[in-house]
């Protein structure tokens, strides 16, 4: 039996649309304590890429906050859409079915716009891709995903010299405009690298830790991306078991979705206030709403520790290259972001504000990050639909 208690700090970043504040702006912790509404690391982080002033990020922040708070309460009035997205200046646009009910978005104070497909449309094109990859993974094609803000589906291309590519990218140009083809992109693979001695280890090989939360009956879970865990292993933090795996829907060289969990020890918990790797202390995570394509996030993992961006898209799917000659795999259900990754963040968490996004799933081979705003790309696999498919509740600060 082990004396001590441990807490496994689930690492994650602060991120930003509840970074720290440049301008003042407070709030009271739990204590009563006076606290920065945003950290300032995050501030700075999102100035720099603007290009614009601590003063102006933090406004920016509060109005992307605003826009998603009235987008959200749009469907409680019975407004439907057809899906939203931040643009570059940071204003929401809302896609709306017709021009009736983008008056209604706009009388609501959100910027509206009539698209030539939308959402629904655009999905069921991505759903027969997807079908098509199940029959003949199209190897060499990186990934495809519904963007909102070009209304097409895009699809990033390594190269197509397999017969499995070229037979889906022919099936894909038969949808016309509604699909456009981005080629030169970079092979990806899942972020798992062997490691020795490091944040979350399973036999020889390492991930990073993620998100806790509970069953109905109240037993503890780490949830993570299902390929840190396809083989159900003991899982060690600082040397020491606290979670065995319970369940994975990553199969290597099947149809997989990147989704797992574990059980947690008794004797151990997944911290409800995750880490920025001595950058700004610790974040309490408040809940799991998804941010729009466009928000701001950041990630912490064990290799890059804390890396910013923005959200891209959601419902991507990937092929994932073996980097050890093993067949590839096609990850449906993933979001894509800017934020940069490298090979042992894998499992780590992806936070918007005090909202957990998700844990990292994968991103391009060879990718090289070098500070907070690493110019990058990544895919994770978004919380919210791994705590509805596991049906489970998310550990809050």
């Amino acid at each position: 039996m082990r004396v001590s208690r441990k807490y496994v700090l689930a690492a994650t970043v602060g991120a930003l649309l509840s970074v720290s504040a440049v301008s003042g702006a407070q709030a009271k912790d739990d204590s009563g304590s006076a606290t920065p509404r945003y950290e300032p690391k995050m501030v700075q982080a999102l100035a720099t890429s603007l290009g614009v002033s601590e003063k102006a990020a933090v406004e920016r922040l509060d109005s992307q906050a605003e826009q998603q708070g009235t987008f959200a309460g749009l469907a409680k009035k019975g407004i439907a859409t057809e899906g939203a997205f931040f643009d570059k200046s940071g204003t929401l646009v809302v896609n709306a079915p017709n021009a009736k009910t983008a008056d209604k978005i706009e009388d609501a104070g959100l910027k509206a716009r009539v698209p030539a497909r939308g959402e629904s449309a655009l999905d069921a094109i991505k759903a027969k891709l997807d079908a098509k990859a199940t029959k003949q993974t199209p190897s060499g094609v990186s990934a495809w995903s519904v963007d909102l803000a070009s209304d097409t589906v895009t699809i990033e291309v390594a190269n197509d010299k397999s017969a499995g590519a070229r037979a889906f990218l022919k099936q894909a140009k038969s949808f016309g405009k509604a699909v456009r083809v981005v080629e030169g992109k970079q092979q990806l693979a899942p972020q798992t690298v062997v490691y020795p001695g490091s944040r979350m280890t399973f036999n020889g090989y390492l991930c990073s830790v993620g998100y806790g939360a509970k069953d109905s009956s109240g037993r503890q879970y780490l949830v993570t991306a299902g390929h840190c865990i396809a083989d159900l292993p003991v899982l060690s933090y600082n040397n020491e078991r606290f979670a065995k795996g319970e369940h994975t829907r990553f199969g290597i060289g099947t149809n997989s979705v990147d989704m797992g969990i574990a059980r947690v020890d008794s004797d151990d918990s997944i911290a409800t206030k995750v880490g920025t790797y001595g950058s700004a202390g610790t974040i309490a995570v408040k809940g799991s709403k998804r941010a729009a394509s466009g928000a701001s996030m950041c990630k912490s993992g064990q290799t890059t520790q804390w890396t910013c961006g923005k959200v891209k898209s959601y419902n991507v799917t990937v092929t994932y290259t073996d980097e050890n000659g093993g067949p590839d795999t096609v990850v449906r259900g993933l979001g894509s972001s800017s934020v940069c990754t490298e090979g042992g963040d894998s499992g780590g968490a992806y936070i918007s504000g005090s909202q957990a996004q998700g844990m990292t799933s994968g991103g391009p081979i060879g990718q090289q990050c070098s500070g907070v705003n690493s110019a990058g790309s990544s895919y994770f696999q978004p919380l919210d639909d791994a705590l509805s498919y596991y049906k489970l509740s998310l550990n809050l600060g």
